[in-house]
């Protein structure tokens, strides 16, 4: 090439072009792994098989950071970072066929960044370079109603997710809301979003999501049911979704599990305390009630779950008290029944009869006391 009567300029275009041919060709080098949040990961590194292998791991996002190292044919950790203290592995048995991979334990946050791996034999070293990636996927989404707000959170959660609300079938309602992100001393982050709701028969659904992975809980509004009977159905949701691929799971006041079935072909299992109330399930998630008590009034919540959506549905179950019978129809008493009332009227009509019964037999046997004396005063002297 003739590089006679180049300018300052030219060499200069030329050496930028050159510099950035090679930074695109050194990040075009980097594998990435990307690593879940507190479970294991194995950051990936072969060479050409040889002797006297020479391995050393280092974080380089910040400084050279010594992560791992082995030579002598046996690990050496005397100037490891306390960090990986006891978290850090090679594949010992595939090391003399050219694999120095890193296994690291228990994820963190600070984990994420730039890892260069050598690797040195008698026939020369060796740089590789990874990028490591730290992912705590979103896991449950949390939707709770008190009075005429709703509240959706989650926790655990990165990198920093994003909420957003919608409504179910879709509207045109302006969803004013509220969402607050507060991180962790593990570097998660835990978001939360409330809103008043503003229309009727309409679920509520929040999703929160990352680049990993996204989910959506969504939430009809408090109903309330009657029964004035010892049974009660109470249905699942305002929905039309198959229970197919969900788990089923109602709960007593926010709290109280009543009943958990992990799949639709799988037969329910009440809990210890709600076994002789709980009669059975139907095929869309209905629940089946039966022996009810006052007791047994307040919220009942279903819940359908599965990877990547919960849907929530909160009822009012309100037992009615029983009606008095033929003498107070408009009088509701507590724990009585029409046919102890009753009863309790017979006895009364009883007990007055007899009253006046020995109240005429009194008045009776004092006139007779009373004539025999009139007799005596009427004979002639």
């Amino acid at each position: 090439m003739n590089f006679t009567g180049m300018t300052e300029v030219d060499c200069n275009l030329i050496l930028v072009v050159v510099i950035f041919l090679g930074m695109s060709h050194l990040s075009r080098g980097d594998s990435e792994v990307s690593c879940v949040f507190m479970e294991s990961c194995i950051l990936p590194c072969s060479f050409q098989g040889g002797t006297d292998v020479v391995i050393h791991w280092f974080q380089v996002t910040v400084g050279h950071l010594r992560v791992h190292s082995f030579y002598h044919n046996q690990d050496q950790l005397g100037h490891q970072v306390q960090r990986f203290r006891d978290r850090t592995s090679l594949f010992k048995d595939q090391i003399s066929r050219g694999n120095a991979s890193l296994q690291l334990t228990g994820v963190e946050v600070q984990d994420q960044g730039r890892y260069k791996c050598f690797t040195s034999v008698i026939r020369g070293n060796k740089d590789s370079f990874i990028n490591l990636k730290v992912d705590a996927p979103v896991g449950e989404v949390d939707l709770q109603q008190v009075g005429n707000r709703i509240t959706c959170s989650s926790e655990g959660i990165y990198p920093e997710p994003e909420l957003t609300w919608s409504t179910s079938p879709p509207s045109n309602l302006n969803l004013q809301h509220k969402t607050t992100i507060q991180k962790t001393e593990q570097l998660l982050y835990n978001i939360s979003s409330s809103l008043i709701l503003s229309g009727s028969d309409l679920g509520y659904s929040c999703t929160v999501s990352t680049r990993r992975n996204r989910k959506r809980a969504t939430l009809w509004q408090l109903s309330a049911i009657s029964s004035s009977h010892t049974e009660a159905t109470i249905p699942c949701t305002a929905s039309n979704t198959s229970l197919t691929g969900f788990s089923l799971t109602w709960r007593f006041n926010h709290s109280q599990i009543v009943l958990n079935q992990t799949r639709a072909d799988v037969p329910s299992s009440g809990s210890e305390g709600w076994r002789q109330q709980v009669k059975g399930v139907s095929e869309s998630g209905s629940l089946m009630l039966q022996n009810l008590s006052p007791h047994h009034e307040g919220t009942y919540t279903c819940e359908l779950s599965d990877a990547e959506e919960t849907l929530t549905t909160n009822t009012f179950l309100r037992i009615e008290e029983s009606q008095i019978g033929a003498l107070g129809k408009s009088i509701n008493v507590p724990g009585i029944t029409g046919g102890v009332i009753g009863g309790i009227v017979v006895i009364v009509i009883i007990a007055l009869g007899l009253v006046l019964y020995c109240c005429k037999r009194q008045e009776e046997e004092h006139e007779e006391h009373e004539k025999p004396e009139e007799a005596m005063e009427l004979q002639p002297q």
